[in-house]
């Protein structure tokens, strides 16, 4: 974790306000007029005052209802250490924390803790939950297109065979695992097929290298994992269509930011390599 933190800070500088003041004017991004009408109304809500004590509760309600679902899923990673794999409990935590389930629980406290008790008309919240999926459909049905890619990049198996072409290179065991990570996350369009398929390739030689540095391979694997974000990558859409972009303005955001900091990652690796041992250990 340290490590993380100490090479973050140079990528956040040079991916974020370095590159941004650089690539901003050159955007000219047109968001989905619904999203901006959603989000950001151009007339005043017409909303009753509310007393300090009032908007801090609902402030906090909200939050917690946007935070719910993380909640639940950790939840059930909690469970999975801690509660027998067959117990109750697991099963519990299991079923509560699946992504579509946390999510569904989330919404439905929304309209309860939110809704509801401050009077909502039940009509105006169906309205809005229907209008709700209006402007992500699209976004929807482009990401169920780009995993549909990358299914057919996995069974063709693209990524044994980026496996198979690394063991022809003599590199440095950090260097090979963010090659790998990327080629695998760049070919196949998951960033966790390269994690885990470089952690799995380099798992023997962390095991038997008593001197390779275990927790800045780990680190380099997942830099390498962040490189160009295209257009098999559902992440790369999502960006996209929310903000209007052409294939050439999300390029130039989405996929040079994260190959910025996935190349600072690797640099900022191998510069914490060459510590001595007693601050790389």
């Amino acid at each position: 974790m340290v490590y993380g933190f100490i090479a973050a800070i140079p990528a956040i500088v040079l991916a974020g306000p370095v590159y941004g003041a650089f690539i901003a004017p050159r955007l000219h991004v047109s968001p989905d007029p619904s999203l901006i009408a959603q989000f950001a109304p151009q007339e005043p809500a017409q909303t009753a005052i509310r007393s300090a004590a009032g908007a801090k509760g609902q402030l906090v309600l909200g939050l917690f209802a946007a935070l719910l679902p993380a909640f639940l899923m950790l939840l059930h990673a909690l469970g999975e250490l801690f509660f027998a794999k067959a117990s109750p409990a697991a099963h519990t935590t299991a079923f509560l924390g699946n992504p579509v389930i946390a999510m569904l629980v989330g919404v439905l406290f929304a309209a309860c803790a939110l809704v509801y008790p401050n009077r909502g008309d039940a009509a105006k919240l169906r309205d809005s939950l229907s209008a709700s999926l209006k402007p992500i459909a699209n976004v929807l049905l482009i990401i169920a297109g780009g995993g549909a890619f990358q299914q057919v990049l996995t069974d063709a198996q693209v990524g044994d065979a980026i496996v198979h072409l690394s063991h022809q290179f003599s590199l440095s065991p950090l260097v090979l695992g963010w090659i790998i990570s990327m080629l695998l996350s760049v070919s196949t369009g998951s960033a966790t097929v390269g994690i885990v398929g470089a952690a799995g390739l380099l798992a023997p030689l962390a095991g038997s290298d008593p001197s390779l540095n275990v927790p800045l391979l780990a680190l380099a694997i997942g830099c390498g994992s962040l490189f160009f974000n295209y257009a098999n990558h559902a992440g790369f859409w999502l960006v996209k269509e929310s903000f209007g972009m052409s294939m050439g303005e999300a390029t130039q955001t989405i996929s040079v930011v994260q190959s910025i900091v996935a190349l600072v990652g690797l640099g900022m690796v191998l510069l914490l390599d060459l510590l001595p041992p007693l601050l790389s250990s």
